[in-house]
């Protein structure tokens, strides 16, 4: 029985089908909802998830969001990161599987370590570890934890995870009593797993050009990401000299039945035509970004129809 993943283009680390130089790569932010749905139905995501696969789109993007309340802007039901990656694990085959992001901060790293190396097994070697500090004073509160810490709890469980999912794999331990074993993750994995920062997780860009394969965050205005971006490609040339480093981002999208319509700005992105939106991934990869995950939540069209328009009149610009 073929093993999942294995009709994959090629072999290749799964981070450079999403990440290349001098290209930029299309995915989706899940869950794909309608306009007013906070209660989604994750079988008919599943179907969702196949389907953009089927149709080419580089990457699924899966949140992290541990606890809901009234005063949360999010009022949508997500699923547990982890079950929900298993299940796009074993329902998709060639779409690489991110998360974006895990709160490093409110989880015990030999626990994210242990689940990424799980996804990634499952999966055939198609998961980018995505990992964020989470920015809520009182969920940090609720699990315990003080959110002025969050700076230094963020390297150090990035220091552990990275120990963890790396080769070969190496667990360091919270306590080490005399005469404790040396321990590691099985099942062993071909490759060290990529890390990828979500969010500055209160880091320094000089610290994530040193730590991670890339950066990625929110679209803000043209003007405002170009400044981001210089910042981050001078921080890549100090920490990570003549080494790729990948720079992504988050947008908002509500792609609009008229393929002329012109954008106009939205909170984290863009109304929009399918034509203007290739003029705008396409300056956008001008100007350094490599991956743009496209949020199509809150959409008044159906999430299939959105997906079957991207697949034929803007995928084919920037996926060859």
């Amino acid at each position: 029985m073929p093993r999942l993943g294995d009709d994959a283009p090629d072999r290749r680390p799964i981070e450079t089908a999403v990440f290349r130089h001098d290209a930029l790569s299309v995915g989706l932010v899940l869950p794909l909802l309608r306009k007013g749905e906070v209660t989604p139905d994750f079988h008919a995501q599943l179907d969702l998830a196949a389907r953009a696969d089927a149709l080419g789109f580089r990457a699924l993007w899966v949140r992290d969001v541990p606890l809901n309340s009234a005063e949360y802007p999010d009022p949508v039901g997500h699923l547990d990161p982890w079950v929900l990656l298993g299940a796009l694990a074993t329902r998709t085959r060639r779409i690489a599987l991110a998360s974006g992001a895990i709160v490093l901060t409110l989880r015990h790293p030999l626990h994210i370590a242990k689940a990424a190396i799980s996804v990634n097994e499952l999966s055939g070697q198609r998961f980018i570890l995505g990992l964020g500090s989470g920015d809520r004073p009182p969920e940090y509160a609720a699990f315990g934890q003080d959110t002025e810490a969050r700076r230094d709890l963020f390297r150090d469980h990035w220091e552990s995870v990275g120990a963890s999912v790396g080769l070969p794999s190496r667990v360091m331990p919270d306590m080490r009593p005399d005469g404790a074993p040396d321990f590691y993750l099985l099942p062993r994995q071909p490759r060290a797993m990529p890390l990828l920062a979500v969010g500055s997780g209160g880091q320094s860009v000089d610290w994530i050009a040193r730590h991670a394969i890339g950066w990625m965050t929110y679209h803000r205005d043209p003007e405002t990401q170009r400044e981001r971006h210089r910042l981050w490609r001078t921080a890549v040339e100090r920490g990570a000299p003549e080494q790729f480093r990948a720079f992504g981002v988050a947008m908002r999208v509500e792609l609009d039945e008229q393929p002329d319509e012109p954008p106009s700005q939205l909170n984290l992105g863009y109304r929009t035509g399918a034509r203007a939106l290739v003029d705008l991934l396409g300056q956008m990869r001008d100007a350094g970004t490599h991956h743009v995950a496209l949020n199509i939540t809150d959409s008044a069209r159906p999430p299939i129809d959105v997906l079957e328009e991207l697949a034929a009149s803007v995928l084919p610009h920037f996926h060859g």
